[in-house]
């Protein structure tokens, strides 16, 4: 009982991390299982309750019992706290972003993943960019939006096309699955600079680049970081790969590995590689990438990747021949000796 599988969170894709967690957890009989909450506070809560769970992607988890703490602080600055190990099954939000890392470096607990600072660079998808296309990666064309009036805003994404032809609108500091949008045309900007303009959020806008979307895995092992066998994700006719697409089977199909060429592979796994370690990730990472005819252009990484059945490591550990259960006994190692 010295592994916690922490999850929930505030972000936008919290239903996910309970998803992540409900798998976790089932690798993993002895560890117990911490929820935190919306509003911060944080329930110990029966393996049970949560396997219990149905349609995680879809319906909320709330847990039965009150709160144990009353905050992350508290529960990491509480005495039986000290000397357990906690993997991070969070995605997005305070769960990426480096803010819960903090907190737990500051406490001295040990957790999976990557770092504080890591995690803030990765998570802001423009200071990402900026770092990995100085290493020489492939960018497509982006601009950072800032929040402003919708008018202001549906102005600025009409001049887009001036520059390209199509555009798809993300969050620069979240999930890209909840709040992505796709401008085919200049009928959807007046729409989408609502629905921008209403979220409050720095935005990237970034040229659409058209190729084969790929994501590769890279684990640390104790020989230093390997590039897992890479994935495909294909749009069904009409679907895109938001959180519809990702997670309720909705217009995409996922292949793993890649119907590839070999050259391809290694170049997808380059890159992967290249923007891992460039961002100083730890214990593994995830990174989006789209294949043209000239290479793959660089579109994000992701600190802490979904590990639910469906995920894209857990297909990729499977394709590599690689045992999930030592792979998350490893990323506890790394933890541990952090």
């Amino acid at each position: 009982m010295d592994v916690v599988i922490l999850f929930g969170g505030s972000s936008s894709e919290r239903l996910v991390s309970v998803a992540s967690a409900q798998n976790v957890a089932s690798l993993l009989p002895d560890a117990a299982c911490w929820f935190l909450s919306k509003s911060g506070s944080v329930h110990v809560v029966s393996r049970e309750e949560l396997s219990a769970h149905a349609k995680p992607f879809e319906n909320e988890f709330f847990p039965k019992a009150a709160a144990t703490f009353a905050s992350i602080d508290a529960a990491l600055s509480d005495g039986a706290t000290k000397g357990k190990t906690f993997l991070l099954a969070l995605h997005g939000g305070e769960g990426e972003n480096g803010t819960l890392q903090a907190r737990f470096e500051k406490h001295g607990v040990a957790f999976t993943g990557s770092g504080s600072a890591a995690s803030a660079r990765a998570f802001d998808k423009a200071v990402t960019k900026t770092l990995v296309g100085a290493k020489g990666a492939k960018l497509a064309p982006a601009h950072v939006l800032e929040p402003m009036e919708a008018a202001a805003l549906e102005q600025k994404l009409r001049a887009l096309f001036d520059e390209a032809p199509r555009w798809v609108l993300k969050p620069v500091a979240d999930g890209s699955s909840v709040g992505l949008f796709h401008l085919t045309s200049k009928e959807l900007v007046s729409e989408a600079a609502k629905q921008v303009s209403a979220s409050k959020l720095r935005y990237l806008a970034e040229a659409f680049i058209t190729g084969r979307e790929l994501t590769v895995g890279v684990v640390d092992e104790a020989g230093g970081p390997v590039a897992l066998p890479v994935s495909e994700v294909r749009l069904i006719p009409g679907g895109a790969f938001d959180y519809a697409g990702k997670y309720l089977g909705k217009g995409t199909e996922e292949l793993t590995p890649a119907p590839i060429t070999d050259q391809e592979r290694q170049v997808a796994q380059a890159l992967g590689l290249l923007a891992h370690t460039t961002v100083g990730c730890r214990g593994y990472s995830r990174t989006d990438m789209i294949l043209t005819e000239s290479g793959p252009v660089f579109l994000e990484i992701n600190t802490l990747p979904g590990l639910t059945k469906a995920s894209f490591i857990p297909q990729q550990l499977a394709a590599a021949g690689k045992d999930i259960r030592a792979f998350l006994a490893w990323q506890l190692e790394l933890a541990r000796t952090r």
